[in-house]
């Protein structure tokens, strides 16, 4: 998992720029706050399609990555399965850092 995402996901949670929870994210997707949504890849099934035609539909971007124990962990609670992003301007960051994974890559000796 991407060190540098999940750092830059706790700076969301601080700002109170994010959304947690199902119900919470089905919320923020169907008022038109979320810009983004993250899903564990270790999702069940059923949660997994919900989520993704509910983003389909709104047009909100899906992101499916990290474990719902690194993405709880990132943001200082238990786990979590789906976190909404409110803010435009962390989403684009999320999103950037996900393409980018490193600036500087790992040297194995």
């Amino acid at each position: 998992m991407n060190p540098k995402f999940l750092s830059q996901l706790g700076l969301a949670m601080r700002a109170g720029k994010l959304v947690t929870g199902d119900e919470g994210v089905f919320k923020a997707i169907r008022g038109g706050e979320a810009k983004l949504v993250i899903m564990a890849e270790d999702a069940s099934a059923n949660t997994r399609k919900k989520f993704q035609d509910k983003c389909q539909f709104y047009g909100v971007k899906l992101l499916e990555i990290g474990t719902k124990y690194e993405l709880g962990r990132s943001i200082g609670k238990e786990m979590r399965v789906t976190i909404g992003v409110l803010d435009g301007g962390f989403a684009q960051m999320l999103q950037k850092s996900q393409d980018n994974p490193a600036e500087v890559e790992h040297i194995d000796q």
